[in-house]
């Protein structure tokens, strides 16, 4: 996509007239996930868990990176099911440090399998994962001006690793829990003036 227009405040305007952050306007996969996925609601376990764990696996890379490998992630990963990847054992491990086209980290993927019997394990309580992040949903959302203007820790980011880690959540730092609760809904960081600004139906424009 041709950018057309640098409005100033960290906003493009591409050739279809509408305004995106400089991180969405310059890669085509990156403009689709900004413009059908990034900030939509997601409200499943499943959902969550695989957001989580993509998250804790982008930590010191690039979530272009991420967003590559995600198809190799999800077949690797049994589409992130946690039931599945709970049972993964050492032979599990092996394969996934030996696959390339995934991010062949042991802390990380060690972190991906505990997660998922963390997930089972919050299905005893009251909430299952995706309830339970939810809950740390704020009164208020951020309203960028800019992209100078957006946060990357939170009060609630902060108390939701805190909560994660207790449940036996690894990987779970306030940014990273930060950048989920963007990801999935829980705040709108879209910049004031970008086309996506209020377009989860959870917060006013």
């Amino acid at each position: 996509m041709a950018v057309t227009e640098d409005i100033g405040n960290g906003l493009v305007v591409g050739e279809d007239g509408l305004s995106r952050p400089a991180w969405a306007a310059h890669d085509e996969l990156l403009r689709e996930y900004y413009d059908t996925e990034w900030g939509l609601p997601v409200r499943d376990e499943q959902g969550v868990y695989e957001r989580l764990s993509l998250e804790a696996f982008q930590a010191g890379l690039s979530w272009a990176t991420i967003l590559r490998k995600r198809p190799a992630f999800r077949a690797a990963f049994a589409g992130f099911d946690p039931e599945r990847v709970a049972a993964f054992d050492a032979t599990d491990v092996t394969r996934l440090l030996g696959d390339a086209s995934i991010i062949r980290n042991r802390a990380k993927i060690d972190a991906a399998i505990r997660n998922a019997r963390a997930t089972l394990d919050l299905r005893e309580g009251p909430e299952d994962l995706a309830a339970f992040v939810w809950s740390f949903q704020p009164d208020e959302t951020p309203v960028p001006r800019a992209a100078a203007d957006v946060p990357s820790v939170s009060p609630e980011s902060k108390a939701l690793a805190k909560a994660l880690k207790k449940k036996g959540f690894a990987f779970v730092g306030p940014t990273t829990m930060f950048a989920l609760m963007e990801a999935i809904g829980i705040v709108d960081t879209h910049v004031v003036g970008s086309h996506r600004r209020g377009s989860s139906g959870i917060w006013a424009s």
